[in-house]
C-alpha cells in the first residue's frame, strides 16, 4: 500500500510540474507574440503613412526615428531567442580569454550606452585588487545587455538608475548590478531565473517580459563556473543582481 501512495504521489506531482511547464510555454507564447507583433504592427503603420501623405524632412526624421526604435525592438526579442538556442546547444561563438572585468563592463556601456536612454549608470572603479578573469566575451556581453536593459525596462522612476560595483573575496569575484526599479516580490526571488518565468502567476497573461532575460544570465553565469543572485533592496526601492564568480576558475573546464 505503500509503495501504490509513494506512486500515486510522484505521479500527482510530475502532472503538476508538467502543467505548469504547460502554463509557462502557453504564457511565454502569448507575450511573446505579442513582443513581436507590436513593433512589426507599428512599422506598418508608419510606412502606410509615408505611402499615403507628404511630411516635411523633419517629420520625415521624427517618424523614422520611431521605426528605427521599433526595428531595434524586434531585433532585440529575435536574438534572445537565438541566444537562448547557441547557449542550449553549446553553439556560441569565441574562446575564453582572460579578461579585466572592469575594463569589460565600461567597454559596454560605452559602446551601447544608446540604448539605456536616459537612465544613470555608474561604474564604480573598485580598489588596487584586479578583476581578472576568463570569460566568453560574446557570452558576457549577453549576460550584461540583460541586466543593463532590465534595470531600464522595469522601472518607474522620473530618472532610472544603474549602478555597477566590483568586489573581491577571498573566495569570490562580485559584480553587483543595482537599480532604482520596480524591485522583486519576496515571493518570486526564488523563480525568477526559471525559463519562461515571468513576474506574477505562471497562468496571468498581463506578465511582463518573455521571461527568457535572467534565465540567459543565469546560463551564461554557470557556463563561466559561476551564479546569479537576486534580491529586492530594502523597502522595495529597486533590486539588485550579483554575478558571482569563482577568484581560481577551473580554467581546464572554461572551454
Amino acid at each position: 500500500v505503500g509503495i501504490i501512495l509513494l506512486g500515486i504521489f510522484i505521479i500527482f506531482v510530475y502532472n503538476q510540474k508538467t502543467l505548469q511547464l504547460y502554463r509557462l510555454q502557453r504564457n511565454f507564447i502569448n507575450n511573446f507574440t505579442h513582443e513581436l507583433k507590436t513593433p512589426v504592427t507599428s512599422l506598418k503603420l508608419y510606412l502606410e503613412t509615408f505611402r499615403k501623405y507628404e511630411f516635411s524632412r523633419e517629420d520625415q526624421l521624427k517618424y523614422i526615428t520611431y521605426m528605427v526604435q521599433d526595428a531595434d525592438r524586434l531585433s532585440d526579442n529575435i536574438n534572445r531567442i537565438l541566444n537562448i538556442a547557441k547557449v542550449e546547444s553549446k553553439t556560441y561563438a569565441g574562446k575564453f580569454a582572460t579578461e579585466d572585468l572592469v575594463r569589460v563592463v565600461e567597454r559596454f556601456y560605452k559602446e551601447n550606452s544608446h540604448l539605456f536612454g536616459d537612465c544613470e549608470i555608474n561604474i564604480h572603479h573598485p580598489s588596487e585588487n584586479s578583476f581578472s578573469y576568463p570569460i566568453n566575451l560574446s557570452l558576457f556581453e549577453m549576460l550584461l545587455m540583460n541586466l543593463f536593459t532590465n534595470a531600464v525596462k522595469y522601472n518607474e522612476s522620473e530618472v532610472p538608475r544603474l549602478d555597477v560595483y566590483f568586489e573581491r573575496t577571498s573566495r569570490n569575484l562580485c559584480i553587483r548590478f543595482e537599480d532604482n526599479g520596480i524591485g522583486i516580490p519576496r515571493p518570486e526571488i526564488k523563480k525568477i531565473f526559471k525559463k519562461f518565468y515571468q513576474i506574477g502567476r505562471s497562468d496571468d497573461m498581463s506578465a511582463k517580459g518573455t521571461g527568457l532575460g535572467l534565465y540567459l544570465v543565469e546560463s551564461i553565469a554557470r557556463i563561466h563556473k559561476g551564479k546569479v543572485m537576486g534580491e529586492s533592496k530594502e523597502g522595495g526601492k529597486g533590486s539588485a543582481f550579483t554575478v558571482i564568480l569563482p577568484s581560481k576558475p577551473p580554467r581546464a573546464d572554461l572551454k
